[in-house]
C-alpha cells in the first residue's frame, strides 16, 4: 500500500487538492507498477513552513511503500516534482521528497498486517 503525503504552505482549493491528489495516486501507483486500489494520498495545504529562511511556496512530500527500492527514487523524484511544480507552482528547488520502504509485517490493514 502505498502512501503518498504532501504538505505544502499554501493554500490549495478543494478542486486543485482533489485533482493533485487523483493525478498523485495514478502517477505514484503507475510508477510503482501497484494497484490504484491500495495507494492512499494526502494532501495539507496551508501548513506553516519555512524553507532556506523563507515562506515563499515550498513542499514535502513522503513517500512509503512496501517493497520500495532506491533504484526508483530518482524516477520518483522526476515525476512528483514535476507534478508539484505543474499543478502549483511550486519551483522544484523548493521540494523535498522522503521515500521510505516499509517491511510487509510493518503495515497493518483489515485488523491484520499485509
Amino acid at each position: 500500500m502505498p502512501y503518498l503525503r504532501i504538505q505544502t504552505n499554501m493554500t490549495v482549493d478543494s478542486g486543485v487538492g482533489d485533482d493533485l491528489a487523483a493525478a498523485a495516486s495514478t502517477t505514484v501507483a503507475g510508477k510503482l507498477g501497484k494497484s490504484e486500489d491500495y495507494m492512499m494520498v494526502a494532501l495539507e495545504s496551508g501548513v506553516r513552513m519555512l524553507f532556506a529562511g523563507s515562506k515563499e511556496p515550498l513542499a514535502f512530500l513522503e513517500l512509503k511503500s512496501i517493497g520500495l527500492v532506491a533504484e526508483q527514487t530518482e524516477m520518483l523524484s522526476a515525476a512528483l516534482c514535476g507534478l508539484i511544480e505543474n499543478r502549483l507552482h511550486i519551483p522544484q528547488e523548493r521540494i523535498y521528497i522522503n521515500f521510505s520502504s516499509v517491511e510487509r509485517k510493518m503495515w497493518g490493514w483489515k485488523g491484520g498486517t499485509l
